[in-house]
């Protein structure tokens, strides 16, 4: 079985025809078709079903398809290991973060680049609905975010010392941030700003409602912006849930107030995540025990 049919039979599943893919390899569609029937050969199974649009995958097709992504993942973990070890090449290091824990980026790069000068860095900020998909394609080398409640299939953590409070907050005038103390009850009354249905967020919120017999949150608003998030609470009747020391920050400016909601409290650990069995360069070793520094660090101020 020979590594470029491979490669070819992978053209063709991604774009579900031999013809379309002949024309992204720059090969004739005769030659794709005969790498594709050699395959077929030695697998004794056939991989695509012929459709008027193009081609499917059969089950045997789909297996495949898993494991030689799985291939692809490893021949470039490897090229980029062959890359670091070799002289003069520092490395290139993809790291993705929530819009929160991206706040430590900026001190780890710092000490990173002390160290290791001639190292890259590119930074994605964004959730992990986005970023875990991102990782296991081998388009990241790891992501600072929340701990999961439970781990993500395929990927290992290393938990940082530091924890972000999850919190309900308001306008300063509105009629909860008088009180000096809130039930969920209370909550119930109000519309909310959150982050998407599909953001860990959102999830523990409604679960806590539901767990104390309540309906969950009535969502007036929904965005991914934090910003955006903390200016509709200033600006509305509506209630929001985010990280205490980011509330800290913007109520001075936005005139926001934390509620004192002792039942919607929500302690998140941060960790780094990354790809089980993964090649993780020296740079990106290196990098993760400096965030667990500058965890350490932050977690005590």
């Amino acid at each position: 079985m020979e590594l470029r049919d491979l490669q070819y039979f992978s053209a063709i599943a991604e774009h579900k025809s031999v013809r379309r893919a002949a024309e992204a390899l720059d090969l004739s569609q005769p030659g794709l078709s005969k790498s594709l029937r050699r395959l077929e050969t030695e697998l004794r199974a056939k991989l695509v079903a012929r459709t008027p649009k193009g081609v499917d995958l059969t089950a045997v097709g789909t297996a495949l398809l898993a494991r030689v992504r799985r291939l692809h993942l490893a021949f470039e973990d490897v090229a980029r290991e062959a890359a670091d070890l070799s002289a003069g090449r520092a490395g290139h290091l993809r790291v993705g973060s929530n819009p929160l824990c991206a706040e430590l980026l900026p001190a780890a790069y710092a000490v990173l680049l002390k160290d290791a000068p001639a190292v890259t860095f590119s930074a994605t900020v964004d959730d992990n609905d986005v970023m875990i998909p991102a990782l296991r394609k081998g388009e990241l080398d790891m992501i600072v975010n929340y701990l999961p409640e439970s781990p993500w299939e395929g990927c290992d953590t290393e938990q940082l010392d530091a924890n972000f409070d999850i919190v309900v907050y308001a306008a300063a005038g509105h009629p909860l941030a008088g009180k000096r103390s809130v039930t969920i009850a209370d909550l119930t009354q109000h519309c909310w700003v959150l982050s998407p249905i599909n953001i860990l967020p959102w999830h523990w919120l409604c679960r806590a409602f539901l767990e104390r017999g309540h309906p969950p949150p009535r969502v007036a608003f929904e965005t991914r912006s934090i910003r955006l998030r903390l200016q509709i609470v200033a600006a509305s009747s509506h209630l929001g849930f985010l990280a205490k020391r980011v509330i800290q920050q913007a109520a001075p400016r936005l005139r926001l107030k934390m509620l004192p909601v002792k039942d919607v409290r929500w302690r998140r650990p941060i960790c780094v995540i990354y790809r089980k069995d993964a090649y993780l360069s020296p740079a990106a070793r290196r990098f993760i025990g400096i965030l667990k520094a500058v965890a350490k660090q932050s977690a005590t101020k």
